[in-house]
């Protein structure tokens, strides 16, 4: 099939009301306003579900830049001219000094606890605790941290501990809990919560303990309940430190932002010039080693508005929390040299190479990078970005080029754009990348990422390949951004393309490219702020427009997994799997259960579809006798669906569905259209009458007047049939114009 032919399917599927890729909620009232674009979140660094970061806030300078999942990834960008500084993008991120130290922050963090309720009176401090257990925080059941275990219901802790400082201001409590939780502080109730604090957070209750607390002997006291899920319960108290910003930065004014599909850029005034800062991640599905190759680009581009020339530099000060799941992780930053790129360097000392898997973490192995070209960068590692900012502001950034260890380090980059003139804006560049190392398990295989799948390459080396193609990347992305809203347009509308764009990187930066044991790419998706599944089916079939629009080989990469799953007899059942694990270990299903037609229907209709695009049937005939499985537990068992769950969660369990019985009949129709393709005449025909005779029952069974129902001869019920969207994108033309006119009115 050409491209033209592609082009007419998404026209096809934009004209039943779906949108491309996976769904981005932005109000009509926004896409109205032609003056801006507006965004959820905007996206700056794309390229797995780990190295993913973005700008929370319509005003890039408005806020801390943040991981997807929304905790604190720092970016603070400063540029100078001439003598004045402007900061273009983030915030200054809150600093904390220790004041009683966490049992993650050390190991002899003492506690005493029982299982048992105790007496009344036993959050006070002259309680006798003699009776109780002790041990050392963190508390929990079956996290690796934990050094006091813990698999009740309930829990009371108490904490004692000396104070001896004379400031009690600006403390806050640290703490982590999970789930139910009321704290006291010598007696007095300080806080109290129903449900949990999955990850470390500095409450500001400031007020309370600078009350509440007294020189010398306190008494931390706690009752958590758990309800749900794991275990964990950790605490102690930090200071903020108050820093004063340096009296040369002033905030720019931020005066246009525009989002393309591999491209966020951004416009400022900063006083006698424009600044343009423009984040690319080269995501070109056509070009698959710069798409699995985890390098963005920040280009900045300074131009007067007053004629003169004008002296700028800029900084990029990078959190290397971009390199940890908790911010208390220990860390080792350090510099060093590629061809042509100067470089720094961070991760954790620990480095446990996949070793967590669930839905809201970040990755704490691996190595986060900075780059720039060395004949105009310096460089230094700092303890605090403000320390950064400091050294950069006052001249002396470049002074410490030694390896840093600490918590929340900085990684501070300057480039000198030289002189912006009339007749020549200064331009410059700077890279971000990420080496994971090992990317994701796969049946306890552990598997490098594919830029480095044979385990021989240098991430330096990437680096610098990366700076030395930045012209020509840059132009192809350039190019192909505008031929993805061209195509868009004709597809949609105006409207349809500016959604459309804002899920490009979201729907591709959700995914892992790795190279299976068998030597064949694989496309790992995971469910972000939903249960963490990696390579979950229902969510393949939604985002398959994208891929099969630009590459099929992406396509079967998602669907790849899940074929050797049953093909390898690890997945016994006669339906595909709802996933193969939890990212970013896909060791198998770990979904609670099965969505047997949902799952079965989606794999049979990829298979036509990629048949489709790529004009062969040759992915289908390897995976033949698996499809024929599927389909035959479809034609058994889907036109009329027992109980079950299908991708609308919302709807709950939920038997005689009818759009999952459309998804069957759609199936069953392609499983036909496969076997006329591979010479498979008799099933053919088999299939194609099974999946004919089926229309005018479902028609009949979901007719309730002016609409389909949700489910069979459920008179008043509702929902919308999606999936005949295949039907017409298949040319099957199965279901009569009445059909689609009934529900779309």
């Amino acid at each position: 099939m050409n491209l033209n032919s592609v082009k007419a399917i998404l026209q096809r599927r934009a004209q039943c009301g779906l949108l491309m890729g996976l769904a981005v909620l932005v109000s009509g009232s926004v896409l109205a306003q032609k003056a801006e674009q507006k965004a959820p979140s905007y996206p700056l660094i794309t390229h797995t579900p780990y190295f993913s970061i973005w700008s929370p806030t319509d005003q890039l300078n408005a806020a801390t830049t943040v991981h997807w999942s929304g905790k604190d990834q720092s970016l603070i960008g400063i540029l100078q001219v001439d003598n004045q500084f402007y900061r273009f993008l983030g915030q200054n991120v809150k600093e904390y000094k220790t004041v009683l130290p966490t049992g993650l922050d050390v190991n002899d963090a003492s506690v005493a606890y029982t299982l048992s309720e105790p007496a009344a009176g036993w959050q006070q401090p002259d309680f006798n605790a003699g009776n109780w257990k002790s041990g050392k925080l963190p508390i929990a059941d079956n996290n690796p941290e934990a050094r006091i275990k813990w698999t009740t219901d309930d829990i009371w802790i108490r904490r004692e501990f000396d104070f001896k400082e004379a400031d009690k201001s600006l403390l806050s409590l640290a703490l982590r809990h999970d789930d139910n939780t009321v704290a006291y502080l010598n007696g007095k109730e300080i806080y109290r919560k129903e449900g949990w604090l999955e990850h470390y957070v500095n409450l500001d209750l400031s007020k309370t303990l600078e009350k509440e607390l007294v020189k010398g002997r306190n008494v931390l006291a706690f009752h958590v309940r758990n309800t749900a899920g794991n275990r964990y319960f950790d605490v102690g108290l930090v200071r903020e430190v108050k820093r004063e910003n340096s009296q040369h930065v002033i905030r720019a004014k931020q005066t246009n932002v525009q989002v393309q599909a591999m491209q966020t850029i951004y416009n400022f005034d900063c006083g006698s010039v424009d600044l343009e800062v423009t984040f690319t991640s080269p995501l070109l599905l056509k070009k698959l080693e710069i798409l699995a190759r985890p390098v963005s680009y920040i280009t900045y581009k300074v131009t007067p508005k007053d004629g003169k020339s004008h002296k700028a530099r800029v900084l990029l000060s990078a959190s290397s929390n971009i390199a940890v799941n908790e911010p208390n992780q220990e860390v080792k930053a350090a510099a060093l040299k590629a061809t042509g790129v100067s470089l720094l360097k961070v991760g954790t000392k620990q480095q446990p190479v996949l070793k967590k898997k669930g839905d809201d973490l970040r990755i704490d192995w691996g190595y986060f990078y900075v780059g720039a070209d060395e004949a105009s960068t310096t460089q230094s590692v700092t303890t605090s970005a403000y320390a950064g900012i400091n050294e950069f502001t006052t001249g002396t950034l470049g002074t410490n080029t030694a390896d840093v260890s600490g918590k929340t380090l900085s990684l501070n980059t300057c480039i000198d754009l030289g002189n912006a003139t009339a007749s020549n804006a200064a331009k410059g560049h700077m890279l971000l990348g990420y080496d994971e190392l090992y990317a994701i398990q796969y049946f306890h295989t552990n598997l490098r990422p594919w830029w480095n799948r044979d385990g021989k390459q240098q991430f330096t080396n990437l680096m610098a390949k990366a700076e030395k193609e930045y012209n020509t990347v840059m132009k192809e992305v350039e190019t192909e951004d505008q031929a993805i809203k061209k195509d868009l347009v004709v597809s949609g509308g105006e409207n349809y393309a500016r959604l459309s764009i804002l899920a490009y990187r979201q729907s591709i930066a959700a995914h892992a490219i790795v190279e299976s044991p068998g030597k064949e790419l694989l496309f790992l998706s995971k469910e972000n702020f939903s249960n963490g599944s990696i390579n979950t089916v229902d969510l393949t079939y939604p985002s398959a427009p994208l891929f099969l629009m630009y590459n099929t080989e992406l396509e079967k990469g998602m669907m790849r997994g899940i074929f050797y799953y049953s093909e390898s007899g690890k997945w016994e059942k006669p339906f595909a799997a709802h996933d193969l694990g939890t990212y970013p270990l896909a060791n198998g299903q770990t979904y609670g259960e099965d969505m047997p037609v949902e799952e079965a229907g989606n794999m049979v209709i990829l298979a036509a579809a990629i048949t489709k695009v790529d004009g062969n049937a040759d992915f289908a005939k390897k995976h033949w006798k698996t499809l024929s499985i599927w389909a035959d537990y479809l034609a058994k068992e889907g036109f009329d669906p027992a109980n079950q769950l299908c991708t609308d969660d919302f709807a709950g369990h939920l038997a005689r569905n009818v759009n999952l019985s459309a998804k069957a009949i759609v199936a069953l129709r392609s499983y036909s259209m496969l076997a006329e393709q591979l010479g498979e005449k008799a099933v053919a025909q088999k299939y194609l009458k099974l999946a004919q005779s089926m229309v005018p029952k479902w028609m009949e069974l979901a007719d309730d007047g002016d609409h389909y129902t949700l489910s069979f001869e459920n008179k008043g019920s509702w929902s919308q049939k999606y999936n005949l969207v295949w039907d017409k994108v298949l040319d099957f033309n199965l279901f009569p114009k009445e059909v689609y006119e009934k529900e779309i009115a």
